[in-house]
């Protein structure tokens, strides 16, 4: 799956799960409760202790395309190629590094830098990236999305932070390709609770579906 492909699935999916964990077991714990609860998009961020084993594990166990494995908070080049030598379709950062960019489409794998500024968000795409995550979305809120999408339509725009299941359907309707969830979506995993972390993932990718109906 090339990279163009890979955006186009994250995009017709509406969500990137994104996983923090205290350790690698509970890591790949969470990333399949997620995929049952329908998420077609994992993101396993470098906070994870063994984060690129993880990647390599889960790469390694869904090699049907049944969920796409990504790669977060990858900061720098180094980063970005550890990570997809362990098998990441997708690369995510809170920022814009042009050489993560370029690592990332050197192998043929999208990029998702971050952004929090129009001239940040234009930078990204001048770089080429596929995608541009929003970030931090709790400081910028939906009516940023929108304002950003009337001069800028081709914008391709996931919010992270601050995404939950009562402002989800406004992000949506703002104009966001797709929207990324973390703690709002995994926290049951704290309590090992991983049934609620399954069900929380089908809920969103229901008010996902009727924002978009």
């Amino acid at each position: 799956m090339n990279r163009h492909n890979v955006i186009q699935r994250i995009e017709e999916s509406g969500l990137i799960a994104v996983v923090r964990a205290s350790d690698a077991e509970q890591a790949l714990r969470i990333a399949e409760a997620c995929r049952l609860g329908g998420a077609a998009a994992i993101e396993i961020t470098f906070t994870v202790p063994g984060a690129a084993a993880v990647i390599e594990r889960l790469a390694g166990a869904y090699t049907r395309g049944e969920i796409l494995i990504g790669a977060g908070t990858v900061l720098d080049p180094a980063t970005a190629r550890i990570a997809i030598l362990a098998g990441a379709q997708y690369v995510v950062s809170p920022m814009l590094n042009p050489q993560v960019v370029e690592t990332c489409h050197r192998y043929g794998i999208a990029s998702m830098p971050g952004a929090m500024t129009v001239r940040e968000i234009v930078e990204c795409m001048e770089c080429g990236a596929d995608a541009v995550k929003v970030f931090p979305g709790e400081v910028l809120g939906p009516a940023f999305i929108k304002a950003v999408r009337g001069p800028l339509p081709e914008a391709m725009l996931v919010p992270t932070g601050g995404v939950s299941l009562d402002n989800v359907g406004a992000w949506i309707a703002a104009g966001c390709m797709a929207v990324g969830v973390g703690g709002n979506l995994t926290a049951g995993a704290r309590t090992g609770e991983y049934d609620a972390v399954t069900a929380m993932t089908r809920r969103f990718v229901e008010a996902i579906a009727a924002a978009r109906a």
